[in-house]
């Protein structure tokens, strides 16, 4: 008998190895781009949200997967694959539209990828640096592994996304419910506050290159 679990990490799978997030398969499949979310698989009152019939057809046939290869990717641990690989673009177009969904997590075509086992976060994805900003922390041609799904504290260094485009590269200072306000990592060691209204999402940095 299929759980609940085993056929959302079937789905979780199918858009891991189509190079996608759970977000972009929605999308590609024509669906909303929340339907896969996490935050859909469970009700408000705590009972189980199957993925209907048609979604799972739907997204079959945008990624070309047969209905076996789709059984293939069902296991019993219920557990997300962890990434062998994660999304990469450079820091400037970044801030382009079209590289993050509405969820924040990667999207479009416009990605490379690169080799990053053992990353347990399907939405993980990585940053090159250009320029000399950053030198002091992160020089020229780093590359810095982001993980959305990961715990956020204060000393922590983040990706900030704001809703006019822009992307934040800084350490958090601290953060209220109305606000946040970040340290500079380069040699200028700035500080800025951005009101939470105009943040549309705040990623943990897990690794950079050196």
């Amino acid at each position: 008998m299929l759980t609940h679990a085993q056929i959302w990490h079937a789905l979780d799978r199918l858009a891991a190895r189509s190079g996608l997030s759970a977000s972009g398969l929605a999308k590609k499949a024509g669906l909303d781009p929340t339907t896969f979310n996490k935050s859909k698989r469970i009700t408000p009152d705590g009972r189980a949200r199957w993925p209907s019939t048609e979604s799972v057809a739907k997204s079959l046939a945008a990624t070309s997967t047969s209905i076996d290869t789709f059984v293939q990717l069902i296991d019993d641990s219920g557990r997300a694959p962890v990434k062998a690989s994660v999304p990469l673009i450079g820091l400037p177009q970044a801030g382009k539209d079209g590289y993050f969904d509405d969820a924040g997590f990667p999207t479009g075509t416009g990605w490379d990828e690169i080799p990053f086992p053992g990353v347990n976060d399907e939405h993980a994805y990585a940053l090159e640096i250009s320029g000399n900003v950053m030198e002091s922390t992160y020089r020229d041609d780093t590359v810095i592994i982001v993980s959305p799904a990961a715990s956020i504290r204060r000393g922590d260094r983040v990706v900030v996304r704001t809703r006019d485009g822009e992307i934040i590269v800084m350490e958090l200072k601290r953060r209220t419910a109305k606000s946040i306000e970040l340290k500079s990592i380069g040699p200028e060691h700035k500080e800025r506050t951005l009101q939470m209204r105009d943040v549309l999402g705040i990623h943990r940095i897990v690794w950079a290159s050196q």
